[in-house]
């Protein structure tokens, strides 16, 4: 189930990286637009992400539990929630944007191409969201298969239309989120008549309670959502800190965090992989199953990490010298490839963790595991690395950071499933006695 979601992943990111570079070929001014348009992004991304997490939970613990037409309703319901929702939420921004446009401190020189760029780039987020909606209900039953292709299918038209619509056509920026809105609208209906025609999504809910249903998607959704805001900030933060070292050290290290993530795009595809395959699971009372599950992922993805770390230990050189020509980036993104990889196995456990957590309904402590790995470890053993050692420190900082919150996550986890295992017991208990 997971490598599917890796190719996907792969191609999102491939894409996303083309388009910046395309539109950063039209001058500093549509770069600005789209740096002012980021944070807005973020937050369309965190209330998708959150929904999507919620979807997988709710709907796989369903299966799980043998209530088939249940799962059913709960995909009709989320795409008409989440479809409603984005869409709401894109009025109000494009309503709102010359405040959020003087908060931003934006110049009033883009004013001007973002009255015309947001019209259609909310249009490409909001199509975007119903297809990641489709796409969670994919994975909640057990298809990764669709969604991975899905995305390879999509990120490749969209790389072949945007030099159409930017450039052939001339219409800048707005081409852009053009040719996204045609791919994520092919994606849209590829996808739907195949969840439709699998039965994954009904929209009768004469015999559910509605308001029942949207609070257990909201109990999952709402801390799943702070979950995706905490990383932006949290990198705003170590960005302050890195700047005191100089426009080098910031540079090198947004080198190294893209080094970073394209290592662990296989723990991000297991992040979505696993959490259906648990949902089932504790729908099914299997906790040992769970556990079963759980142990090979951690396996896998320590021993996979420290394999990326070592080779990325012997080609520390090399690679620097590949990824940028300035000698002092080079030499600080050396520090940072033979330091920080060694610790990725850990961080990648930690989400892992977090994923897992919101599949067993443990919403609220992924939230706080997600919170702790960046606010009491992470940013402190920085700071405290960086006051001693100065930018060798800061890395040795950021390994026992991200060491220090895989540990801490693992044993939240081993705690979490005792909990769920001695309540599950309780459940037996009282149902024998009534009996």
């Amino acid at each position: 189930m997971t490598w599917p979601m890796v190719f996907g992943v792969l191609s999102l990111m491939s894409f996303q990286l083309v388009d910046s570079a395309f539109i950063g070929q039209l001058g500093v001014l549509p770069l600005a637009v789209q740096g002012f348009t980021m944070p807005m992004q973020m937050v369309i991304i965190g209330l998708q992400v959150g929904l999507g997490i919620a979807t997988t939970s709710v709907i796989a613990k369903a299966i799980g539990a043998g209530k088939a037409r249940y799962a059913k309703q709960l995909g009709g319901l989320v795409i008409t929630i989440g479809s409603l929702g984005v869409i709401a939420i894109c009025v109000v921004i494009y309503l709102l944007r010359y405040p959020i446009l003087a908060l931003l401190s934006a110049p009033e020189s883009t004013h001007a191409m973002i009255d015309s760029y947001w019209i259609y780039w909310l249009i490409s987020a909001w199509i975007g969201a119903v297809l990641y909606f489709l796409y969670s209900i994919c994975r909640a039953n057990g298809n990764t298969m669709l969604p991975g292709v899905m995305m390879m299918l999509t990120s490749l038209f969209n790389l072949v239309l945007d030099p159409l619509f930017i450039f052939t056509l001339d219409m800048g920026i707005n081409g852009a989120a053009i040719a996204t809105c045609i791919a994520f609208g092919l994606g849209v209906l590829l996808v739907s008549p195949k969840v439709y025609r699998q039965h994954w999504m009904h929209f009768d809910w004469s015999d559910i309670n509605v308001s029942r249903s949207l609070a257990d998607i909201g109990h999952i959704m709402g801390p799943a959502m702070l979950s995706q805001l905490i990383p932006p900030l949290s990198s705003m933060l170590a960005t302050k800190l890195l700047a005191t070292f100089g426009t080098a050290a910031v540079a090198a290290w947004a080198l190294g965090s893209r080094f970073e993530f394209f290592s662990i795009v296989v723990v991000l595809a297991l992040t979505m992989s696993v959490p259906p395959m648990v949902g089932r699971m504790l729908g099914a009372a299997d906790t040992q199953g769970i556990r079963q599950l759980v142990g090979i992922a951690v396996k896998f993805i320590f021993v996979l990490q420290l394999v990326i770390a070592a080779i990325a230990y012997v080609s520390a050189g090399p690679l620097a010298q590949l990824m940028t020509s300035d000698q002092q980036v080079s030499h600080i993104l050396y520090q940072h490839l033979t330091i920080v990889p060694v610790s990725l196995g850990l961080l990648g456990i930690c989400m892992l963790v977090v994923s897992v957590s919101n599949a067993l309904g443990k919403s609220y402590r992924a939230l706080l595991i997600s919170a702790l790995r960046l606010f009491v470890f992470f940013l402190p053993c920085l700071w405290l690395g960086a006051q001693l050692n100065g930018l060798t420190g800061l890395f040795i900082g950021a390994l026992c950071g991200n060491a220090l919150a895989g540990v801490v996550a693992y044993l939240s986890y081993r705690r979490t499933m005792d909990r769920i295992e001695q309540q599950l017991a309780q459940q037996r208990s009282d149902q024998a006695s009534a009996a």
